[in-house]
């Protein structure tokens, strides 16, 4: 039967003997208690390498982490007896730091911009536009392209369908549509995305 406990998936076999098989890379409290600061008699203690030691008294199981020049960490706190594994933590949380912080820049918000058009667009100025787009793009930035219709304009819709096609083969080297274009109202839009690097 398959439980979570402390962020640590285990499993219990059956039979009058209890045998946990923890996957300490899990989550382990940044308020962890290590060595000195473990005070209970016994721990279940799980080696360097993930291996079950078995159930031994706090006391051993510390000098068994200080011979091998490492710490010993209890990760289950709830279990009886604890979990104690045998790592270096400082290591441990230092690689945690490390991850965190780039967990964050993978999480950053995408920005989205808007770059806006008139179906009926002179030559220098489709450019001009074109060109916001492109730097857009190679920053990263998803945008919006809005085509905005006026007047008598709203009943040629080809017109926008065609002018953004012309966009979107025109800046394919710097992204691709994300979302295709529709009508949004009286104006029409597609989302462009930024090609990964290495992708172009």
């Amino acid at each position: 039967m398959a439980r979570t406990l402390v962020g640590l998936p285990f499993l219990r076999s059956g039979g009058s003997d209890e045998v946990y098989f923890f996957d300490i890379g899990g989550h382990i409290s940044a308020e962890a208690r290590i060595n000195e600061r473990i005070r209970v008699p016994e721990v279940r203690l799980v080696g360097p390498g993930g291996e079950q030691v078995g159930i031994v008294r706090t006391d051993e199981a510390r000098k068994i982490a200080f011979e091998a020049d490492l710490d010993l960490v209890e990760v289950a706190p709830n279990a009886k007896p604890p979990v104690c594994k045998i790592m270096d933590y400082g290591k441990f949380k230092y690689e945690q730091a490390q991850k965190a912080r780039e967990s964050r820049k993978n999480q950053q918000q995408t920005v989205v911009k808007e770059q806006k058009f008139r179906p009926k667009i002179d030559d220098h100025d489709y450019e001009t536009k074109k060109n916001n787009v492109v730097r857009f793009l190679d920053k990263g930035a998803k945008v919006k392209v809005t085509i905005m219709f006026r007047g008598r304009e709203q009943s040629r819709p080809e017109l926008g369908f065609r002018l953004l096609e012309r966009l979107s083969q025109d800046v394919a080297e710097h992204g691709t549509v994300e979302t295709r274009a529709k009508q949004d109202g009286r104006n029409m839009t597609m989302v462009l995305a930024p090609v990964r690097k290495g992708k172009k």
